[in-house]
């Protein structure tokens, strides 16, 4: 009996750090939950302010209270460091609001947020200004970008609403396109990057909304093919983008006359009986848009970049949202290439084959986004940098979604597929489901005897 209780008593702590150990590597919530933010909240509050300190996040105090320090509480007077006004803990780590003291701006917490990082022991910190005065500090505890889980509240959609979560930011929030803030947006990836994993996840976001969707897709439709039970319409060659584009150019302005005849200047301040239905427009290679192989197809290119820049130009206020992927996209594709980046406010970047690409798609809005852009490793495909024209930006990865996932939304919502008068020559046809090659069969067949 006594050998009975000598094993327990060395095999349950060893079992409690194997099993430690097995959640640190393979449920990394779990393990921050039981270790990492008890042990992190404990660091951080012994060790703030000396942190602050040496850190030079602390300004010196006002005259009067230096004079009351001294004279009144007969204290040594200290530098003052950012007021905690809250502590929360998460699944993926801390978040701190802090009261800037005046002399400090948000911008020294960002720079020193390198350090702050190695002094708590997190994995990142990210400074975000909450309110004039405030910033939030988000400490992550782990990686959240290795295995990608998004979080379980999403953002409800109100009435009118064009929020779709996307992915994961790497301070363990979710990146939504918001279609009502970021009109338009631009993707750019090389391949094997990750690219047709985040548009997938887009459109088996926009999948679930009364909206309706329609692809370009000049490579005969292999990518946005499968999905044609929630598209409206679908081209899948330059010639038939250009005519969509053109009916589409057409609907517009019908759209702004019906603006025009209510006196009104959004699409959303009309009345919800006479309200046209949004429409995302995703354009998967937008390059085969753009080149001209022959004098002939010159005329046809000039007529669809003319349509799209229309678009990207005033078809937000009628409800027309553009969705332009490519693996480049600068001047070097012809003209008018410039003239349309500018008007894609959001951009999200994959690993980029050469600098000047990662560049071309976010250093007119986020310079210093591009050595994040380049340093994206090969082997963490869906990894990107997202940013907008605030000049902020993230880190970010879409999670995996197969594309018999994404189809199967698809058919599960094909009812909110609106039906266009103007677009029915280019709506897709609908193959009927079939069952998947490597299923196997319900019953085994029997060979027939004599």
């Amino acid at each position: 009996m006594s050998d009975l209780s000598s094993v327990l008593e060395i095999a349950a702590p060893l079992a409690g750090v194997g099993g430690l150990g097995y959640a640190k590597a393979r449920a990394p919530r779990v393990y921050w939950s039981l270790v990492g933010m008890p042990v992190t909240w404990c660091r951080f509050t012994f060790t703030y302010r000396a942190t602050m300190d040496v850190c030079g996040l602390t300004v010196r105090p006002s005259a009067l209270r230096a004079f009351l320090v001294r004279n009144v509480a007969r204290r040594e007077v200290l530098p003052v460091a950012p007021r905690i006004r809250r502590v929360r803990g998460t699944s993926t780590g801390l978040r701190v609001a802090l009261r800037l003291p005046a002399g400090l701006e948000p911008a020294d917490v960002a720079a020193a947020s390198e350090r702050l990082r190695h002094a708590w022991g997190v994995h990142s910190v990210n400074v975000v200004e909450t309110k004039p005065g405030v910033v939030e500090l988000r400490m992550t505890g782990y990686d959240v970008l290795n295995r990608v889980r998004m979080p379980r509240r999403s953002r409800r959609a109100s009435s009118g609403s064009l929020v779709v979560p996307v992915a994961m930011r790497d301070d363990g929030t979710a990146f939504v396109r918001d279609y009502r803030k970021v009109p338009h947006g631009l993707t750019l990836g090389s391949n094997q990057s990750g690219k047709s994993m985040y548009q997938r996840n887009l459109i088996a976001g926009l999948a679930k909304l009364p909206i309706g969707l329609i692809g370009i897709d000049c490579k005969r439709g292999v990518e946005q093919g499968r999905f044609a039970s929630r598209l409206s319409a679908l081209a899948t060659t330059p010639d038939e983008a250009c005519d969509l584009l053109s009916v589409l150019v057409s609907e517009m302005e019908e759209r702004f006359t019906l603006l025009a005849d209510h006196q009104v200047s959004d699409l959303w301040e009309l009345p919800e009986k006479v309200r046209p239905v949004p429409l995302v427009v995703l354009v998967d290679e937008v390059a085969e848009l753009f080149l001209a192989l022959a004098r002939k197809e010159e005329e046809r290119r000039d007529r669809t970049v003319t349509h799209m820049i229309r678009l990207a130009q005033m078809a937000r206020a009628v409800g027309i949202f553009l969705e332009v992927c490519g693996q480049r996209f600068g001047s070097d594709l012809g003209k008018g290439a410039t003239s349309l980046r500018a008007q894609l406010t959001g951009r999200v970047v994959h690993r980029v084959n050469d600098k000047q690409t990662a560049e071309m798609g976010i250093a007119d809005i986020a310079p210093d986004a591009v050595p994040a852009v380049t340093s994206i490793a090969p082997d963490r495909p869906g990894v990107a940098v997202a940013g907008d024209s605030s000049g902020g930006w993230s880190r970010i990865r879409t999670p995996e979604i197969t594309p018999t996932e994404a189809v199967a939304i698809c058919r599960e919502y094909a009812h909110l597929t609106p039906r266009i008068p103007a677009l029915a020559p280019f709506r897709p046809a609908v193959r009927p489901e079939t069952v998947p090659a490597d299923s196997a069969p319900l019953a085994r067949p029997v060979p027939a005897t004599d």
